[in-house]
């Protein structure tokens, strides 16, 4: 994977907020991890139907979902979590010293699939913290068809900085970007890697395809992020110590409360 990351995808990054790399995730790991996100959406629909509800945060029942913070639950999410490939883009992006932040499966379903609007993932966070990065991989082939992410260039975007966002009503999505331009979509195949900033302004289209479009998001910070009450805002697992991987150890993992950041 060292090789795999080139000093011009490390500039796109830099000046433009994002870059791709093909082929990260093979073939035999985005089957279990599809099934893996199929066992959390149905224990999320069995949630929704304890409370009585078909929404439920950013979840939509057989629309969208975001299952967030399973990484203790499955191996699989470990698995890839805490891997070389990970390790690598994080060197490449925010150094040698990084925490993992985040696990996110986030689900499109079949024809139902809704949009995801403008925002930055630090928008998801009302306080300052240091910029850090999202891997969104995809499980399933992503296109403009079946909603994959379209991501917006520093320079269209007019700031790299952390904007203030709004609450849309209806699909409690916050939204960052108020302009006309539509971005610039991310053609990927399975087991590609979108890796971004943090401060990336990106949205997402409706799934309009009758298969499901399946993602895993993985983000990382440069230093631990707590809430002002001294909490962890997510996951604050040392990953990356002086550039060289640690070993993680899931019993030792401290949790935070809820997930409140999303990717599309």
């Amino acid at each position: 994977m060292a090789d795999r990351i080139t000093e011009l995808q490390k500039r796109r990054f830099h000046d433009d907020g994002f870059f791709v790399v093909e082929n990260v995730i093979p073939q035999h790991q985005l089957r279990v991890l599809r099934d893996e996100g199929q066992r959390f959406m149905d224990e999320m629909d069995a949630e929704m139907d304890r409370q009585g509800v078909d929404v439920l945060d950013l979840n939509h029942r057989g629309r969208r979902y975001f299952l967030s913070m399973k990484c203790k639950k499955s191996q699989a999410v470990r698995e890839l979590a805490f891997g070389d490939a990970m390790a690598e883009i994080c060197r490449a992006t925010i150094g040698g010293e990084a925490y993992f932040f985040l696990d996110q499966f986030v689900m499109k379903l079949a024809e139902q699939g809704m949009k995801f609007s403008w925002h930055q993932d630090s928008g998801y966070i009302p306080y300052g913290h240091r910029t850090y990065v999202t891997c969104w991989c995809p499980l399933d082939d992503v296109t403009e068809e079946n909603g994959t992410v379209y991501l917006l260039p520093y320079s269209r975007a007019g700031t790299r900085e952390r904007l203030e966002h709004v609450t849309e009503e209806r699909s409690n999505d916050k939204v960052g970007y108020h302009g006309d331009d539509a971005g610039i979509p991310a053609i990927m195949k399975a087991g590609d890697v979108a890796v971004f900033s943090s401060t990336t302004f990106h949205r997402s289209g409706p799934n309009k395809t009758n298969l499901p479009r399946r993602v895993l998001l993985l983000q990382y910070s440069p230093e631990p992020i707590f809430d002002p009450d001294g909490k962890p805002r997510h996951w604050v697992d040392p990953f990356l110590q002086g550039g060289s991987k640690l070993h993680y150890n899931p019993a030792a993992s401290p949790t935070a409360y809820l997930p409140r950041c999303s990717s599309p």
